[in-house]
């Protein structure tokens, strides 16, 4: 979806269904951490608004974006979470690394979400300077942990068949 008609912290609360009792994982990058840090306080509190109590959110970091893959994988196979949510952040440079990362990584998440064992929310921005990723992470659009936090809550209900 395109950011520039959405902002990402907005969303209406009467059509995000009841938490309490839901667990969820998040796993963040520290590369970028100005980014991926208020991404995951936004996360945490969105959760928290909805039901979520505090100890039922467990969170860890790692290294940066390519890691996210390993990190959400362990989260859904040893984790008592019921969906994790992945937050990493790349940033364009001057060589085809940012393609590589945001590629495999967006590739190695889709894949465990096939395997079908939970969800797993996308939470990578992919960003061409630091103006957009702050515009995202609490900027003029909103911040990307929000609506991956809704995203996540939605996603166990479903799955939950609620």
């Amino acid at each position: 979806m395109a950011t520039a008609f959405h902002h990402l912290s907005d969303y209406d609360p009467a059509t995000v269904p009841p938490a309490k009792g839901m667990r969820f994982g998040i796993v963040v990058a520290a590369w970028n951490d100005r980014f991926t840090y208020s991404m995951a306080d936004a996360a945490i509190e969105t959760l928290k608004q909805h039901g979520v109590r505090v100890e039922d959110i467990l969170v860890k970091h790692v290294p940066g974006s390519f890691e996210l893959i390993y990190g959400a994988t362990w989260m859904v196979d040893n984790a008592p979470v019921d969906a994790v949510i992945a937050i990493g952040c790349v940033i364009r440079g001057d060589t085809p690394h940012f393609d590589y990362i945001c590629q495999g990584t967006t590739q190695g998440l889709a894949e465990l979400n096939l395997r079908g064992k939970m969800p797993v929310v996308y939470g990578l921005l992919t960003c061409n300077n630091n103006e957009q990723a702050e515009a995202r992470t609490g900027g003029m659009l909103g911040n990307k942990g929000t609506e991956c936090a809704v995203t996540a809550i939605k996603m166990v209900a479903y799955a939950q068949n609620k």
